[in-house]
């Protein structure tokens, strides 16, 4: 698959990879700081922002998408930045064709199953009655028994298009009945040897200690930094503290 690519600047090509029910311009300060010095290649995963709807979401289906997409507008090498199920997904890109990652910046997850209550997000954004009539408020309330945090809410209904003829932009059908495999991790053999730094949010629990032998296991560079005030959503959460580490990472990196 051919996924829409947000593209700016100039220089060594980075790829910018979001979470689940994110999309490319989740990263546009982030790319806005990146493209005086770099080309800054932010995708829209599968089923995601403006990129095809298609069914299956394993993790090395999509690490395939982001090699074919960079293939397809001529990059054969860069350093590959994933946030949550960017981050497996950029691991699995790294373990499957390493040729093609120069270095891996994996923010807040680790190559190991996980359960995030995501099916019942997903459930409570189908259950939507997606009528002409429908506000943004009244979907946001719809929204918060399974979604407490009004942020949370906000960030899962930019995916949805108000007015005559509402519908979601993502492919939420084929987003829920992935959830056990973007929620998962189906073990990739391999290693990636290359410049590997895993980025944890200070406040977050999804990058623990624990994790590290499984990580140093496969990405055996690999190195820890966590962000303070921050949280899951790290690059978001503390937007200057993440750019430091980023930009300090691909310093040297020419």
């Amino acid at each position: 698959m051919i996924l829409n690519a947000i593209q700016s600047g100039e220089g060594p090509p980075v790829v910018l990879l979001h979470g689940l029910f994110g999309s490319a311009r989740n990263f546009g300060a982030i790319q806005r700081a990146l493209a005086p010095r770099f080309r800054v290649i932010a995708l829209d995963m599968r089923n995601h922002g403006d990129s095809p709807h298609e069914a299956g979401m394993r993790y090395p289906a999509l690490a395939a998408d982001v090699q074919a997409t960079l293939r397809g507008i001529g990059v054969e090498q860069a350093a590959v930045i994933g946030h949550s199920m960017g981050g497996k997904a950029a691991m699995a890109l790294a373990l499957t064709t390493p040729g093609v990652v120069n270095r891996l910046l994996v923010a807040d997850i680790a190559p190991v199953p996980y359960q995030h209550g995501n099916t019942g997000v997903a459930e409570a954004m189908q259950a939507i009655s997606l009528t002409p009539a429908l506000t943004r408020q009244q979907a946001a309330a719809a929204l918060e028994p399974a979604v407490p945090r009004p942020d949370v809410r906000a960030f899962l209904l930019q995916n949805l298009r108000f007015g005559a003829s509402p519908r979601w932009r993502i492919g939420l059908k084929e987003i829920a009945a992935a959830i056990p495999d973007l929620e998962g991790w189906d073990p990739i053999p391999g290693t990636y040897e290359g410049p590997a730094l895993f980025v944890s949010g200070a406040n977050s629990d999804y990058l623990l200690p624990e994790h590290r032998p499984t990580i140093k296991a496969q990405f055996p560079a690999a190195r820890f930094v966590a962000v303070k005030n921050a949280g899951h959503w790290v690059h978001a959460d503390n937007q200057a503290g993440f750019l430091a580490v980023l930009e300090a990472y691909l310093r040297n990196w020419r």
